[in-house]
């Protein structure tokens, strides 16, 4: 599995909804974009957590619907996502059209500067400001402003949570627990135009995580989410075209290629805080102990990761543009991991343990995503 560049700026997930603006023919001030759409007043964006186009190019039995849209005459060639490739900070690249070093959503964890403390970017804090974490406008709100009714539809939960207001704010939010109550949605929100209207589903991630991408629940809960887009496509109205992508995609990491760092405690000499999650390692470090730490991470893990320094990173454009708040968020020392390897902290993180199915590393396998026109 290769390390995959992100393509910022030019086909990536944050660049979907300038390509969804400039195909309404609206000017909602976005970056422009490289991927093409068809020209059309409304549109439906459908993002599947955990789709990764080289998952989604493998089982086309399980999935012939979106299959065919990958490989059919309207097919186009994968985006990346940003780094990490992880949940909270592509959905906010989706939504905000910014890259991950300006948004400032880099990782599932990462410190909340001036603290020890770490910000979980899914669950999210009550003494952490979601406008001060994210300040700047969403390419939701943008387009709202710019008279394009913009509804997210997700489940009730989400309304007003932290990840939502960071990443979506602007549009209207419309909740909805179950898959025929999102649809529905969907129809009602795309009787309006212009319009555009972003659809979540959870379900495959979920089901990834717990069971693994190899196993059957898995395909089995592929095969529903490919009826689900095959039936949206089905209730919406021709005139409608939906846009099916996703956040990343999964690989599992069997018992045999992880590392728990509390087996390890040279590891863990000279760090403050170990954030990220299991596949990419924030490692927060004490003052003038970034050289030791990035050696002993090195020594230890050889070649089963990629062990750099927080200017090492940026400097190979990982989180694009970088905005001086967002910098300290960023570990001073990496951990990206390679092949199916993933680094553990059973004391710390211990529900990452009982997990098969992982991502957020720069993998082929946890970058490319499709980019399905229907």
């Amino acid at each position: 599995m290769t390390f995959v560049q992100p393509a910022y700026e030019d086909r990536s997930l944050g660049d979907v909804l300038p390509a969804v603006a400039r195909a309404l023919g609206v000017d909602a001030g976005l970056a422009p974009s490289s991927i093409e759409l068809p020209e059309a007043q409304k549109y439906v964006v459908l993002l599947v957590d955990g789709l990764g186009y080289e998952l989604l190019r493998d089982h086309e039995d399980q999935a012939p619907f979106l299959h065919d849209l990958l490989t059919g005459p309207n097919g186009q060639a994968p985006a990346t996502v940003g780094v990490p490739s992880t949940t909270a900070t592509s959905l906010t690249s989706l939504g905000t059209a910014l890259t991950p070093g300006t948004h400032g959503l880099v990782g599932f964890t990462s410190r909340i500067p001036g603290t020890d403390d770490l910000l979980n970017a899914l669950t999210w804090s009550p003494s952490v400001d979601p406008h001060e974490w994210q300040p700047h406008p969403t390419a939701l709100g943008r387009l709202a402003a710019a008279g394009v009714h913009t509804t997210v539809v997700n489940k009730r939960q989400f309304a007003g949570s932290g990840l939502t207001v960071a990443g979506q704010r602007g549009a209207e939010f419309v909740g909805a627990d179950l898959v025929g109550e999102r649809m529905a949605a969907a129809v009602a929100a795309s009787a309006h135009g212009p319009s555009l209207t972003y659809l979540y589903d959870g379900d495959l991630d979920f089901t990834g995580h717990r069971h693994g991408v190899a196993s059957t629940s898995w395909q089995l809960q592929l095969a529903m989410i490919d009826a689900e887009a095959e039936q949206l496509r089905e209730a919406l109205p021709g005139d409608v075209r939906i846009v099916v992508v996703a956040d990343h995609g999964m690989v599992d990491s069997p018992a045999s290629a992880r590392l728990d760092v509390d087996d390890h405690p040279e590891l863990l000499a000279g760090v403050a805080v170990l954030g990220g999650e299991a596949r990419f390692r924030h490692v927060y470090c004490r003052g003038g102990a970034v050289d030791d730490v990035l050696a002993a991470w090195r020594s230890v893990l050889g070649d089963r990761a990629e062990v750099l320094t927080r200017d090492d990173a940026v400097s190979r454009g990982w989180f694009g543009t970088l905005t001086p708040g967002v910098r300290p968020r960023l570990g001073d020392v990496m951990v990206a991991s390679r092949d199916d390897f993933s680094v553990m902290s059973t004391s710390g993180f211990p529900y990452e343990a009982r997990l098969i199915g992982l991502h957020g590393s720069l993998t082929s396998a946890e970058m490319l995503i499709p980019v399905l026109v229907g």
